[in-house]
């Protein structure tokens, strides 16, 4: 049961009762967070694995042209910026991939094989996919932390503190009506005692 400090008063009961009516207006957003946020997680996943599984079959599909590529000059190609904006999902802010930009050398057509420029641009879709699918990997894992931490505030929100206010408001409920109960019952037995005194003194 959580800790929740309260005195037995009419004050503390109050101040309870604001806070479980906070927590229990919060949470049906809180829930929604957390759903949206896994769906937006498995949303990420799908897209970073298919553009994974997809340069696996771009790189298989050239595999049987691995020879050439020992002739390939790598240093004429190379990736010098990426470009990411920032936008927020379910509150949460996401790297999202604008643009790979590259660094090109510039090569002889006339002394390099004919197939220089097609292995360039593969390279180019390659390194893009990589890069992408990078992004979305990034973009899962911080999502993925944000439903976490949701997933825990309901939870503290719905098993742990809802319980715990219910639980103090129950006992300091019961604590006023029995002292008001002994306060009425003392009443009551002076009140006896009086009657008793001023039927003796008569």
């Amino acid at each position: 049961m959580a800790l929740i400090k309260y005195q037995y008063n009419k004050t503390s009961l109050n101040d309870l009762n604001r806070q479980l009516k906070m927590r229990v207006k919060a949470l049906p957003t809180i829930k929604s967070k957390e759903s949206a946020l896994r769906a937006e997680v498995k949303k990420a996943k799908t897209e970073a694995e298919w553009l994974f599984a997809e340069m696996e079959r771009q790189i298989a599909k050239y595999s049987n042209t691995a020879a050439l590529w020992n002739e390939f000059d790598a240093s004429l190609i190379a990736v010098e910026d990426v470009e990411l904006h920032i936008e927020k999902i379910a509150g949460v802010q996401i790297p999202i991939l604008d643009h790979v930009i590259f660094e090109e050398k510039p090569y002889s057509l006339f002394s390099n094989p004919f197939w220089f420029h097609d292995g360039i641009r593969l390279l180019k879709d390659l390194a893009t996919i990589g890069i992408k699918s990078e992004v979305y990997y990034e973009k899962m894992r911080l999502l993925e932390h944000a439903r976490k931490k949701t997933t825990q505030k309901v939870n503290l929100y719905e098993k742990v503190q809802i319980p715990g206010y219910n639980e103090a408001i129950r006992k300091i409920k019961r604590f006023m009506e029995d002292e008001e109960n002994l306060s009425k019952a003392a009443q009551k037995i002076v009140k006896v005692r009086q009657q008793q005194m001023e039927e003796d003194a008569a």
